[in-house]
């Protein structure tokens, strides 16, 4: 479970979020469209580096950063909010401690040639 580059980039990407937000007083929208613009990119670099749950990690807390500025009641945002953030902390953690199925080194099913799937149906 080291730390790689990626890692290092978020690492510091999250600081520099934390501190401009607070030291230049973005409105919230600003704040959550460079939050989820930044863990999207993050996302799509694990998704590329071969690591797809991690990438739906980076991907739900998208979510969390949506959250911050649709308008819902307290309750709901709490379990919005939390909600993704939970679970993409979960999904990075359980790809780190290799606790997920390797999908990108799956074999085809026995039997199928090429790992394809018919329906039955040629025509």
């Amino acid at each position: 479970m080291a730390l790689d580059r990626i890692d290092g980039v978020a690492l510091v990407g999250f600081a520099l979020l934390a501190v401009a937000s607070l030291t230049l007083s973005f409105e919230q929208i600003a704040v959550a469209a460079a939050f989820g613009g930044f863990v999207l990119s993050l996302s799509v670099w694990r998704l590329y580096g071969g690591r797809p749950w991690e990438a739906l990690g980076w991907l739900a807390w998208v979510g969390a950063a949506v959250a911050l500025v649709v308008d819902f009641d307290l309750l709901t945002f709490l379990v919005t909010f939390g909600g993704f953030g939970l679970m993409g902390a979960g999904l990075l953690l359980g790809s780190r401690l290799d606790l997920f199925p390797a999908i990108w080194d799956a074999e085809p099913a026995a039997g199928s040639d090429d790992g394809t799937a018919t329906d039955g149906d040629d025509g």
